[in-house]
């Protein structure tokens, strides 16, 4: 591993760093965290860190714990004089708060970025943010990644010349129609009205989908509900087959159900959240996003574009 570089983890996303660190041709440093019976905790780093390039590497899904420790390491890199400090987040929390959505409620992904910048991070590394706009919210570099990069190959092996791209979501069509435009095909749009969070309570197609292969592509899949039902219904209407192409499984709640009991032929995600142990994941394929980083890492410390891996 090049000298002056190392990598640290925080707890959650340990199966990952250590993915990203060999990729890299290096491995995790030393590291610890001292558990108290009250439920704080204390990480510490178990080498000097002084003058060398600091990349933690940690995810920042729900518990909250997971982004204290991650601001705990940062500070801990900045008083033990690290030379420059980044936060490799492949996903991003709090994301979906990018705004005030109504009257009296924050706008967290503002917050959190605050947070990391007074903790003393020099640079984030993320991906497939909920909102591009996020990335103004810092005053710092931000290398804003996206897993296209891994599922554009993924979907050339797929030697369907039948596919047409869709979204679950209106919100979602910019992506959509990046797809479409790089593959050359038609897009579809589901339109859809909730009753309240995580809950549709009714959606439509806009587009022709019969016969065809769909790819539904989307950054985030939660309950699956929405996703799950976009499925059923591009079936209803006369699709050939249903795939899911999404970057974050957070999947919460009743996600792994409704995976399995969709019309889903496939969902094909990245390992920036892990999957849950116990659950059916029978039609969950996983794409480590671990040389990505690892490639854009080495770039970073060479002081190399990372352009080449902004396909949209």
């Amino acid at each position: 591993m090049e000298s002056g570089v190392r990598f640290f983890t925080g707890t959650a996303s340990k199966y990952l760093a250590e993915r990203i660190a060999g990729a890299y041709g290096g491995q995790l440093g030393e590291q610890s965290v001292t558990r108290f019976s009250d439920g704080e905790f204390e990480p510490c780093y178990e080498e000097t860190v002084r003058g060398h390039s600091v990349f933690i590497i940690q995810s920042t899904f729900p518990p909250s714990d997971n982004l204290m420790e991650l601001l705990y390491l940062i500070d801990a890199a900045k008083r033990a004089s690290a030379k420059q400090i980044v936060a490799v987040m492949p996903y991003f929390g709090v994301a979906r708060q990018d705004r005030k959505s109504k009257p009296r409620v924050s706008i967290g992904s503002k917050l959190v970025a605050n947070l990391l910048t007074a903790a003393g991070v020099t640079r984030i590394m993320t991906m497939d943010l909920h909102a591009d706009q996020i990335q103004g919210f810092f005053d710092i570099p931000v290398d804003h990644l996206y897993a296209s990069s891994i599922f554009i190959p993924y979907i050339n092996k797929l030697n369907s010349g039948n596919i047409i791209f869709a979204t679950p979501d209106v919100g979602g069509s910019k992506r959509a129609n990046a797809y479409s435009k790089h593959f050359d095909t038609g897009m579809a749009i589901c339109y859809k009205q909730r009753e309240e969070a995580n809950k549709v309570s009714r959606m439509t197609v806009i587009g022709d989908v019969e016969g065809k292969d769909v790819i539904l592509v989307d950054d985030i899949v939660d309950t699956a509900g929405t996703l799950t039902k976009a499925a059923n219904l591009m079936m209803e209407n006369g699709a050939k087959s249903v795939r899911a192409m999404v970057t974050h499984p957070v999947l919460s709640g009743n996600a792994y159900k409704n995976i399995n009991e969709s019309k889903l032929t496939e969902l094909v995600t990245t390992d920036t959240i892990p999957l849950k142990e116990g659950e059916d994941t029978s039609k969950i394929t996983v794409l480590s996003v671990d040389k990505l980083f690892a490639d854009v890492i080495d770039r970073l410390m060479h002081h190399e574009s990372i352009s080449s891996h902004f396909i949209f």
